[in-house]
């Protein structure tokens, strides 16, 4: 179906300008007639090249989505009204054209889950499934409420993640800016004072100057390799999977930090996992979705291994420790639900565990993050001083009165 690019005019005379999915340009007139809309001018356009300067649907958008969607359908109105409500309401335009495709997919006979997979860059896997179940089991006001409560929770773990690696990044890139600082402008000034007291130099200065030497000499040696060296890293990871799972196995190995982002991808997939069972899709499927979902080869390779194990029988706790991966506290709660008949909750239980551990852990992350840093710095600025200030109480010291 081609991307026409509209000129069209509202009822209250405000031209406005966007992209529509539609057959021909019939079909697009109708579709902006449904919207209110009278088509002025119309070209088929490329999608990327249409995408571009578009403000994105960020996942607050998708909050009031379903918030929407969630009081309109307990409300018993039907699917139909609502999302042509929620369509008239949008200020967000490229939101406002997926939905009104949406509808015009409805309109054609599909059911809302296949519509809303013909847009799988704004709905995911997790959430088309979960839609899914939703139409078998009657229940989509239920799903509609737990993914507005999903999405809030994944964007306030998505913020926690980038707050733990923000500090680092930030401290790390000031204390090799005052590196470079210190080496390539101060040091080089300094070495021809040093060199001409006459004295034979300690380890620790020659050491020095040999660095300064090197950085101002082979300047882009020292900024080419590291760049160099980030986007070999990233290419090797895209295009190689044995690299990928290497990389994330590091990862959740990285002092202090590693073991936060492990807590934070378990949390989310005891949440996922929770919801998705909740809603009565089969354990066999809740982790071949997940696996989808969570973003780390090594995690994801022992989802797929205890998938395995459960296909041939064996019990989901026990399939879950023999990978090696899963702490206790997630296995004892799997083996407390399988007992009960409560797996659901006993997964948000392990969730709810883990969200105020990352919390705790973050703080003292960034707390102990300062002090190395500082003391990292110090003891540069004290190698500095201690070879430039050196020489020169010797020669002090030497001097007859």
């Amino acid at each position: 179906m081609p991307l026409y690019k509209y000129k069209a005019m509202a009822k209250n005379g405000k031209i406005r300008n966007g992209t529509l999915d539609a057959v021909n340009e019939t079909d697009l007139e109708q579709r902006l007639s449904r919207m209110s809309l009278d088509l002025i001018r119309s070209d088929i356009t490329q999608e990327k090249r249409a995408s571009v300067g578009q403000r994105k649907v960020e996942k607050s958008d998708l909050i009031n989505f379903c918030f929407h969607m969630e009081q309109l359908t307990r409300a018993g109105v039907p699917m139909l009204d609502g999302l042509s409500d929620l369509r008239d309401s949008l200020d967000h335009p490229r939101f406002r054209e997926i939905i009104a495709n949406i509808i015009d997919e409805i309109e054609g006979g599909k059911n809302l889950s296949e519509a809303l997979a013909a847009h799988p860059t704004i709905f995911d896997n997790l959430f088309i499934n979960l839609i899914r179940a939703g139409e078998a089991s009657g229940e989509l006001a239920s799903i509609f409420e737990s993914l507005a409560d999903t999405i809030k929770w994944q964007d306030e773990l998505s913020k926690s993640t980038k707050k733990l690696l923000a500090s680092p990044i930030f401290v790390g890139s000031a204390v090799i800016g005052v590196t470079i600082f210190l080496m390539v402008y101060l040091v080089p000034q300094l070495v021809g004072f040093i060199t001409n007291m006459g004295q034979e130099l300690p380890i620790h200065t020659r050491a020095l100057i040999a660095t300064s030497n090197f950085m101002v000499a082979y300047w882009y040696i020292c900024i080419g390799v590291p760049i160099l060296a980030y986007f070999g890293i990233v290419t090797m990871v895209k295009v190689s999977p044995k690299a990928r799972y290497i990389f994330d196995g590091y990862k959740l190995r990285v002092w202090r930090v590693g073991p936060v982002l492990q807590k934070i991808l378990l949390s989310r997939f005891a949440n996922f996992f929770a919801m998705m069972y909740a809603a009565g899709i089969p354990i066999l499927r809740c982790l071949e979705i997940a696996e989808g979902i969570i973003d780390n080869e090594v995690i994801r390779s022992a989802l797929r291994q205890a998938r395995e194990d459960i296909a041939e029988g064996e019990p989901l706790s026990r399939s879950f420790q023999n990978t090696g991966l899963f702490p206790p506290l997630v296995v004892r709660m799997l083996k407390v639900g399988e007992t009960t008949g409560g797996l659901d909750k006993a997964l948000l239980n392990v969730s709810y565990f883990y969200d105020r551990d990352i919390r705790d852990s973050i703080d003292k992350v960034q707390s102990m993050i300062q002090p190395v840093m500082t003391g990292v710095l110090g003891l540069l600025l004290g190698w500095v001083m201690m070879s430039v200030l050196g020489p020169v109480y010797d020669t002090i010291s030497n001097i007859q009165i």
